[in-house]
């Protein structure tokens, strides 16, 4: 029997905020002056929904520790500067969530800082706040189930009883390993086939998903 939908858990970068394509484009300039040279469906692969920490253990391995110091260094201040100029929310996530009457929170892999940046920016932030949790708070990031068990803990719900919201391939693995069912939004940068799997409903435009999760 599948049980009811207590908590949805929303992922933050490319289904909230639409900073994927900003840090996108940031990926490829710094491989190429860093001496990595990356496609953009590489970095997709390799980067999109992975914690901090995973991608610099990436990028570390191929190029050198400090090479890997300065690529995360510049990376931030230039995709910071980007989401000042330039940062929008995702397309009809606004519409998406007034129409959800369930409780909320977000799990990213991305930081606590980055989040009230970026959430900031886009207004989102109050929608959210004291209910955000980040990779930075767990000892590993996704695939694994980490965030999403601690953000069902935090929220004092079961991980059965929950929806989570993701746009990449990793997250959808962390859902499935967490138990819980997943939502991937195919309308970023992540092609739909590399989100399909068991528990998992696959849709492209946000003011799709009240209707998804209350089915």
């Amino acid at each position: 029997m599948t049980l009811p939908i207590d908590v949805v858990i929303f992922d933050c970068d490319g289904v909230l905020v639409d900073t994927e394509p900003l840090a996108l484009r940031v990926c490829v300039a710094l491989g190429a002056e860093l001496g990595w040279p990356l496609t953009e469906g590489e970095i997709v692969d390799r980067f999109l929904g992975r914690s901090e920490r995973a991608v610099s253990a990436q990028i570390a391995e191929r190029l050198g520790e400090d090479a890997a110091g300065r690529w995360s260094e510049e990376y931030q201040r230039r995709l910071a500067r980007a989401i000042d100029a330039e940062l929008t929310e995702v397309d009809g996530i606004s519409e998406a969530l007034d129409a959800i009457a369930l409780p909320t929170c977000v799990a990213s892999s991305g930081r606590h800082d980055k989040m009230r940046r970026t959430l900031g920016r886009t207004g989102l932030y109050e929608r959210f706040a004291g209910r955000i949790f980040s990779s930075s708070e767990v000892a590993r990031g996704k695939p694994e189930p980490d965030l999403f068990l601690y953000a069902a803990a935090r929220m004092g719900v079961e991980p059965g009883r929950c929806a989570v919201v993701e746009d990449s391939q990793y997250g959808v693995r962390a859902a499935r390993a967490a138990g819980m069912r997943s939502f991937g939004y195919a309308g970023g940068l992540t092609p739909a086939e590399w989100l399909a799997g068991e528990g998992t409903v696959v849709f492209d435009d946000m003011r799709k998903l009240p209707a998804l999760l209350g089915g």
